[in-house]
C-alpha cells in the first residue's frame, strides 16, 4: 500500500503510483510504503532479484534506490515539472540471500533545479546492505 501526502496534486499522484511507478518496479516486486519529497520508504523481495550466486543483485539495490529517489524528487518538483536522473551510485556493504530489503530515502538537497537523495538499504534485522545516492534534474513539462 502506498501512502501519499494528502495535499499531493491528483495528476502527480496518478503519474507516480497510478501505473505502479513504471513497469520495472512492479516486475521486481517493489512495494511503496510512504512517499514524500523529504522522506520515502519502499521494500523489495530478494526472491526473484538475485544474481547467479543467489545474492541480491547489485543492480536491484539501484532500482529500488532510483524508484524512491525519483518519486521523492518528482513530488518536490510538483505537477508542472518532471525529473530525470543525472547521477546515481551505490556502495554495497553486506550481501543478502533471502527476505526483504527496505529502502529509506532521505533528501539531502531539494533545490529549484537539482534534488539529491540518499537511500539506505537494510535487511529485516535493520543491518545496512548498501547506500545509494541519486541526483535528479528538475525540468519543465
Amino acid at each position: 500500500m502506498t501512502k501519499l501526502p494528502p495535499d499531493l496534486d491528483p495528476s502527480l499522484a496518478s503519474r507516480l503510483v497510478g501505473t505502479g511507478g513504471g513497469a520495472l518496479p512492479g516486475r521486481m516486486g517493489i512495494e511503496l510504503l510512504e512517499l514524500s519529497a523529504e522522506y520515502s520508504i519502499g521494500r523489495m523481495p530478494v526472491d526473484g532479484n538475485t544474481q547467479v550466486l543467489g545474492l541480491l543483485h547489485g543492480g536491484a539495490h539501484l532500482v529500488l534506490g532510483e524508484t524512491l529517489g525519483s518519486m521523492s524528487s518528482a513530488i518536490h518538483a510538483g505537477p508542472e515539472h518532471y525529473v530525470v536522473g543525472i547521477e546515481i551510485n551505490a556502495t554495497h556493504s553486506r550481501s543478502i540471500t533471502e527476505g526483504w530489503v527496505t529502502g529509506t530515502c532521505s533528501a539531502l538537497v531539494l533545490g529549484r533545479t537539482l534534488c539529491t537523495h540518499e537511500i539506505v538499504m537494510t535487511d529485516e534485522q535493520g543491518r545496512r546492505l548498501s547506500t545509494v545516492r541519486m541526483t535528479n534534474m528538475v525540468r519543465d513539462l
